[in-house]
């Protein structure tokens, strides 16, 4: 049994002649009849019965019309989506971000991609961790993860995006608002606004300052970037946090941001399980993301993306 044998099958049965099919397919009735015998053969029953005028499906021809058209048009549609899926048409693309990474990363890019791509759903999942970007990835329920990029992970490939240098965020009567740049020496005795503990980007703050012999003090602790900015600008605090892009340097209004080129820049992109097995609208968002966006001060992406693959 064969699709070909079923869909002549139901088409015998919607024409009720075996010649008018024959036609139809630009074939013999004796070739239409063999894919109907075939049928008769597998399933061990009559399909068609014959009349003065054609032919009508006996009882059991009525079953197999019936699943058969419902099969048919399923693959029909199955195969449709997969070509759009090819094509870059249709499909979904779930990402995993954190709280401000959309805003901060995405919001050209998603503009960008609904544009060119109107058919593709995108679905945004705020994941707390790496951990668990790596755990949905693994397990097939998520395509891409923006993330802060770490160390090799085992089946994940990283891929750098975007380097993100550090700068001191604090209010504008601060006295060291006047400072056109500072050393992360600079910052030992001043307790600073902690970035969200146990994250990727405090664990690389933390490493960066142990490189330049620093260590900082902190007295408060924050879920987000945002929100580390906002209490700077509010007078609540100082906080160190990378300059994300579309975050003005040296800052205006009630907030600066002073420059701390000493620290080595933070790392963030994408990360995938096998960017060979990405489909074609997953691919085609992280390629838009990249393309759109920019350094802080409105620089374009590097040009150059390092990729770190996982042994």
């Amino acid at each position: 049994m064969t699709l070909d044998d079923l869909r002549v099958f139901v088409a015998v049965c919607r024409a009720g002649s075996l010649s008018s099919v024959a036609r139809e397919l630009g074939c013999t009735q004796s070739a239409v009849s063999q894919h109907v015998r075939r049928l008769e053969r597998e399933t061990g029953v009559a399909l068609l019965e014959r009349q003065p005028r054609g032919v009508v499906p006996t009882q059991a021809g009525r079953v197999l019309e019936a699943a058969a058209t419902e099969g048919i048009t399923g693959l029909d549609l199955a195969v449709r989506r997969l070509r759009d899926l090819v094509d870059g048409h249709g499909g979904y693309v779930r990402v995993a971000t954190g709280a401000t990474t959309v805003r901060h990363f995405m919001s050209d890019a998603v503009v960008t991609f609904r544009r060119r791509h109107p058919q593709v759903n995108l679905e945004f999942r705020t994941v707390s961790s790496g951990r668990g970007s790596f755990d949905a990835l693994t397990d097939g329920t998520l395509d891409l993860a923006w993330i802060t990029l770490g160390p090799a992970v085992r089946g994940i490939e990283q891929r750098a995006v975007v380097e993100l240098p550090w700068v001191l965020a604090v209010p504008a009567d601060d006295p060291l608002a006047a400072h056109p740049r500072l050393d992360a020496a600079d910052l030992a005795d001043v307790r600073l606004i902690r970035l969200p503990p146990n994250s990727a980007s405090a664990a690389h703050l933390d490493a960066a300052c142990a490189e330049a012999g620093v260590r900082f003090a902190y007295d408060t602790s924050v879920a987000d970037w945002d929100t580390a900015l906002l209490l700077a600008e509010l007078g609540a605090g100082r906080a160190v946090v990378p300059a994300v892009p579309g975050l003005p340097v040296p800052g205006e209004g009630a907030l600066r941001l002073v420059p701390l080129p000493g620290l080595r820049p933070l790392p963030v992109g994408w990360a995938v399980r096998r960017w060979d097995a990405l489909s074609p609208p997953a691919r085609a968002f992280a390629d838009t993301v990249v393309e759109r966006c920019g350094r802080p001060g409105g620089e374009p992406p590097p040009s150059r993306r390092n990729r770190r693959t996982a042994a």
